[in-house]
């Protein structure tokens, strides 16, 4: 990418990686605080191809440096701008798909999850809209979990059903 007569390369890097660029980065964030505000329009200009939108100096250092981050090590997933997106169309009242707001670690509708808890095997089916235990519907697995247990506990965790590792995303 072209900004202001420089290269900047946008990839697949991430913090760590490269001690090197991530230490020009490191610097390039130090260095705004020193910055006069002008200084921060001008390096705003040079990162936007644009006009800096406000003379508020918390704004500009704190958009500057999420801008040279993400430059230096890429922008967010194309998940999470889906994500995002989603969520401020449903803050707007417009029709969103529930599915596209789903947690992704909610399995498929009609899967049964099993968990032995004192001895005692407890089944869990996955439903559209919530889960069915033991006759009863539920909106989450924590419900679940606490109603077996009596105290409380992530469903997620409980269930087994961990987060993604941030290496497999």
């Amino acid at each position: 990418m072209r900004a202001a007569g420089r290269t900047i390369q946008i990839g697949p890097h991430r913090a760590g990686a490269d001690a090197g660029n991530d230490a020009t980065v490191l610097a390039r964030l130090a260095a705004l605080k020193s910055m006069s505000v002008n200084e921060l329009k001008t390096e705003w200009r040079s990162l936007f191809d644009a006009d800096a939108p406000n003379n508020s100096r918390p704004f500009l250092e704190m958009r500057l440096a999420w801008r040279i981050q993400e430059l230096a090590h890429g922008g967010l997933s194309r998940e999470t701008t889906r994500l995002l997106d989603a969520l401020a169309d449903e803050l707007r009242g417009k029709p969103v798909r529930k599915a596209m707001i789903g947690d992704p670690r909610r399995p498929v509708a009609g899967t049964r999850l099993v968990r032995e808890w004192n001895g005692t095997e407890h089944t869990v089916t996955v439903q559209r809209e919530g889960f069915e235990f033991e006759g009863r519907k539920y909106q989450s697995l924590s419900a679940i979990a606490r109603a077996i247990t009596g105290t409380r506990w992530n469903g997620w965790r409980f269930f087994g059903l961990r987060e993604i590792a941030r290496e497999d995303r």
